[in-house]
């Protein structure tokens, strides 16, 4: 197994910890997974209210925690650790700048394009940029946009599939539609990044996410392309994921058909596990009356079926009858609260495991 290049950072297993909000993947997860040799990645969504009585603002509270997030985080590792910062968030701005000023290894950006993050850099700026895409189409774009306006391409790039948790850049029907799945996208994200990667003389490195549980799910994907596989869902149910334990143990108790597609304020379908909370969604019963904290672009309180930055709060604190949990379409493979550790060593060895299979045949 072959160490994730990042720009000149070198995770020395190519596993990436996706980026899970409200509150689900701050420091203690991040740095656990980056002292297994992953990368760690903060949420900064929701930070307002979980440092809520740091500043007189949800906005400022919002800067005030990413900032001791990201500390806390590199004082428990000498890893690679990443915040992602969702194009959603009305503070992208805020956030990206925190981010780039404390020092934050990677930026991870999604829910959106991200075509203007380059012009964030500053001067001696270390923090490498990578985008979040869902297709082909996506990449070039990001690419071509980046080397004309700022003469930066991505230091990697990740491929979110539709079988990832929480919100997904697809279309209803496309979710289940083979075209769109992972396996289908890597190839051709790839290829699509050759073209760049040749053209300029700088390595892309191509990640996938969205679904992978096990080692042999990284080896299979990997074998396609893909040089590293960022995994979320499975951390939710170690000690150090940052959720409350009644979060994680609705992952323990989830069925196969407990997972489901939701339709999130954000504007985006998404990927979560069925609960009391969203059986009074679909009843009509969680029309927000006031919007306290404007934290998205895309949400309108007048007609969102609820205020999703407080639901989650709620859920990441533990009260699932006033939240949900989002979830990868795999979370309920998950049987027991293990460790970061234990899962590092158990993708390594399962990867392996199918790289010897692979190789005797």
């Amino acid at each position: 197994m072959n160490g994730l290049k990042i720009g000149n950072l070198t995770a020395r297993v190519p596993v990436i910890q996706g980026g899970m909000g409200v509150g689900i993947s701050l420091s203690g997860l991040a740095s656990a997974v980056a002292n297994e040799g992953g990368v760690g990645v903060i949420s900064c969504a929701g930070l307002g209210l979980i440092y809520r009585d740091r500043a007189k603002t949800y906005m400022d509270a919002c800067i005030c925690g990413l900032k001791e997030e990201i500390r806390k985080a590199k004082e428990k590792t000498s890893g690679i650790v990443g915040v992602n910062i969702m194009m959603a968030l009305t503070n992208f701005s805020d956030m990206v700048k925190t981010a780039i000023s404390e020092k934050a290894d990677v930026i991870f950006a999604g829910a959106g394009l991200p075509l203007d993050l380059p012009k964030y850099r500053t001067e001696g700026c270390t923090t490498k940029l990578v985008p979040i895409v869902s297709s082909a189409r996506a990449a070039k774009i990001i690419c071509e946009k980046w080397k004309t306006l700022y003469n930066y391409l991505p230091d990697l790039i990740v491929v979110e599939g539709p079988k990832a948790g929480g919100h997904l850049g697809f279309k209803s029907n496309q979710i289940s539609d083979p075209d769109f799945a992972i396996e289908n996208l890597i190839p051709e994200v790839v290829r699509e990044v050759a073209v760049f990667e040749d053209k300029y003389q700088q390595e892309i490195p191509v990640v996938a996410a969205g679904g992978i549980y096990e080692g042999e799910d990284m080896y299979k994907i990997m074998k396609l392309g893909a040089k590293g596989v960022q995994i979320a869902s499975r951390f939710v149910t170690t000690e150090e994921c940052d959720a409350d334990i009644k979060f994680k143990n609705s992952y323990l108790t989830a069925s196969e058909n407990n997972v489901e597609i939701i339709q999130s304020p954000v504007g985006m379908p998404g990927r979560a596990l069925q609960g009391k909370f969203l059986d009074k969604v679909k009843l009509g019963l969680t029309r927000p009356k006031s919007c306290p904290y404007n934290c998205l672009h895309t949400c309108d309180y007048k007609v969102a079926p609820y205020c999703i930055i407080v639901t989650l709060y709620n859920a990441y604190k533990g009260n699932m009858e006033k939240g949900y949990a989002f979830a990868g379409s795999n979370a309920y493979l998950s049987n027991r609260i293990t460790t970061v550790k234990e899962v590092m060593d158990d993708l390594v060895r399962k990867f392996n495991t199918a790289k010897e299979k692979a190789l005797s045949r």
